[in-house]
């Protein structure tokens, strides 16, 4: 065999190899990736206080997942706690956290708006799959219809709230009200405006409308269905949002494709293990986890119909 030949078989084989790592149907790259990157799988989650206490509660349900990720090594599971959501965000783009969960508002902004994480599955958190808000106001008084409300001042549920604060303002929003933030009640709001203050827990929430100290309030379809029978004939509901996953699982953008299959794996499977259905439980109630409704394509839009707003770009 001559040189150039010797040469030019060398080449063929280098070139078959690469071909062979690169097709889709090949697993060998992205098994090896998978092995690089799996050293630790890092959740993360955003609280400005408690954060040695949430990391405790999460380090089971982190360490399952390590656990359940690669039968050819050992990977650690970690949870790393920061204060606000542009940090998360940074986080996972710095790849200092993998994956994270989070409700729609809050998903919303670091996925569309920070542009560093990607939808992955549905949380089933305290057992619901679904929620949307609700705009009630007291049964007896003035307010009959969302119209009404013009004029007037609305208590939201808390500043961080998707349901019961996020999705009833967009919704009103986009029903053509100027929705304002006000200091305190009595602040006077002009006739073409909604004013709104913040109620900060859901008793109070309550009592501000049906001792009509506000003119209407709004919260989940969870947070009404708990209401005391009492109170809950006190009420009418003037007008309910669209319904939103309630809780959502999202991955850092450059996670490798191995991994977050592996992730996607661990998660969907977990309720079926006992062991994994135990760890679920104590992880706020959570009954499982699912793949997004009509993919995660329509769930992206869905949130951005619902949460843009062309006015802050």
């Amino acid at each position: 065999m001559t040189f150039i030949t010797r040469h030019l078989c060398r080449l063929a084989i280098v070139l078959t190899m690469i071909l062979a790592f690169d097709m889709p149907g090949s697993r060998a790259l992205g098994q090896t990736r998978g092995r690089l990157d799996a050293k630790t799988i890092t959740l993360g989650i955003v609280s400005e206080i408690n954060q040695k206490e949430i990391e405790e509660h999460f380090q089971p349900f982190v360490r399952y997942v390590a656990s359940g990720l690669s039968s050819a090594s050992t990977v650690e599971g970690r949870v790393v706690v920061v204060p606000t959501l542009s940090r998360l965000a940074a986080f996972l783009t710095e790849r200092k956290a993998d994956f994270y969960m989070e409700s729609p508002h809050p998903t919303y902004l670091i996925n569309n708006v920070y542009g560093s994480g990607k939808l992955l599955l549905r949380r089933w958190k305290g057992g619901m799959a679904d929620y949307h808000a609700i705009i009630f106001t007291k049964k007896s008084g003035d307010i009959k219809r969302l119209e009404d409300l013009r004029g007037k001042i609305i208590a939201f549920e808390d500043p961080e709230s998707t349901s019961g604060h996020f999705l009833p303002k967009y919704f009103l929003s986009r029903k053509g009200f100027k929705v304002l933030q006000k200091t305190q009640i009595d602040r006077n709001v002009s006739p073409g405006e909604v004013g709104y203050i913040f109620a900060n827990s859901q008793d109070k929430l309550v009592d501000l409308v049906l001792t009509k100290q506000v003119a209407a309030g709004a919260f989940s379809n969870d947070d009404y269905a708990a209401l005391d029978a009492e109170k809950k004939s006190d009420i009418t509901i003037l007008g309910e949002t669209a319904s939103l996953p309630r809780h959502l699982v999202s991955v850092r953008k450059n996670l490798a494709p191995v991994l977050v299959k592996q992730l996607e794996k661990v998660l969907l499977s977990m309720h079926q293990d006992p062991e994994g259905q135990r760890i679920l439980q104590k992880t706020d109630g959570t009954t499982k986890f699912d793949v997004l409704p009509g993919g995660e394509l329509a769930i992206r839009q869905r949130l951005l119909d619902i949460f843009y707003s062309p006015e802050k770009k």
